[in-house]
């Protein structure tokens, strides 16, 4: 019964493999071989082995099929026939899985003729560092057949930032309006009359159909309340090329 003596027959292989499929407990299989051969000392083989063996080959395989049908669901047929049509400009947006593994979930968002989101591709992340954003867009754009869109929204994310400028340098990259408006509140509540203010610069985000326009009505808006000197609302360079995109 020493390790290099001990072996599985193919039988026996194949025999595992269905009771596992089956749910069967690795230590009832045995069991099972045990009582057809009549007793322990009949087979050239322990549990461990039977064990070792489901862990080895048969999990395995699952765990590539597995692997195997979830990236085709990550970037199907579809989604790539999407893009071709509606791939001018793309969202990325990131948010944290609440379950245990605690992964970053990504998804790129297109939208159709009928003013629709797309889903152009979705993705799971151990983390958000430049490195793994570098990775992701770059098997995105070969999923995509290399074609970078124009341009691209994303939050205010640095890694992500960099990442962009690597991959896709010649895409357009704005920061996306609706992230920024969340902060709004946050930002400007210190204000006497901050709600005004939250509706008026609401009003030139939305509103303003062209860069000109914007920006005559943003200059006018820091002017009227006395906010030219807020280092947030000058920072965002959104703001002065929102229209743009």
């Amino acid at each position: 019964m020493l390790k290099q003596h001990r072996e599985l027959s193919m039988s026996i292989r194949r025999t595992i493999e269905n009771n596992e499929e089956a749910g069967i407990r690795p230590s009832k299989t045995y069991q099972s071989f045990v009582a057809a051969a009549g007793g322990h000392r009949e087979l050239n083989f322990i549990e461990k082995d039977v064990k070792n063996y489901i862990t080895r080959e048969v999990r395995n395989v699952s765990e590539q099929e597995d692997a195997k049908e979830f990236g085709k669901y990550l970037a199907d047929a579809r989604s790539r026939a999407a893009f071709e049509y509606f791939g001018d400009v793309i969202s990325f947006d990131t948010t944290y899985n609440t379950n245990r593994y605690n992964l970053v979930c990504g998804s790129f968002v297109g939208v159709n003729h009928h003013g629709q989101s797309t889903l152009l591709g979705c993705s799971l992340m151990k983390n958000e560092e430049i490195e793994s954003f570098k990775w992701l867009f770059q098997c995105w754009l070969r999923c995509m057949g290399g074609n970078a869109p124009k341009g691209f929204l994303t939050d205010q994310c640095a890694s992500m930032k960099k990442a962009l400028e690597a991959c896709m340098p010649t895409t357009i990259h704005r920061w996306c309006i609706w992230h920024i408006m969340k902060k709004i509140p946050s930002k400007l509540n210190r204000y006497k009359g901050h709600a005004d203010i939250e509706q008026e610069m609401s009003q030139d985000v939305w509103n303003s159909h062209s860069k000109d326009s914007f920006d005559r009505n943003w200059n006018d808006f820091l002017l009227n309340f006395g906010l030219a000197d807020n280092k947030w609302l000058s920072g965002n360079v959104f703001l002065k090329s929102a229209a743009e995109v």
